[in-house]
């Protein structure tokens, strides 16, 4: 392997890595419990090539819930790019409690290899 190959070979393992570590041991979701509270929650799915590669972690998603509970629209505040989409997705389908007003909070996916 030349030094050039080699180099890249390692930045993509040491990104892969720091990427990948992270606490929590199961997949589960939540939101700060001071802001409004999720009535239904879709599990996010853990994509197979995550499971595959052994990447896990947190995502974190920014939402705008609606007066009525719906969520409105989403913005990745972070996570890993491979968990980053089926959280999203499942975020999309959230219920919120009714509020007065528009409100925006940051909610968490977590993702453990099993």
């Amino acid at each position: 392997m030349r030094t050039s190959e080699w180099m890249k070979f390692a930045a993509v393992t040491t990104a892969v890595f720091v990427f990948s570590v992270s606490l929590g041991f199961a997949q589960s979701s939540s939101s700060d419990e001071s802001k409004r509270k999720a009535k239904t929650k879709t599990a996010a799915v853990y994509p197979d090539l995550a499971k595959r590669m052994n990447v896990y972690g947190k995502v974190k998603i920014e939402v705008v819930i609606t007066p009525d509970g719906r969520v409105k629209s989403t913005r990745v505040v972070g996570g890993h790019p491979l968990l980053v989409q089926p959280c999203q997705d499942a975020v999309k389908e959230w219920k919120f409690v009714p509020g007065p007003d528009e409100t925006t909070q940051v909610v968490e996916c977590e993702f453990h290899a099993n």
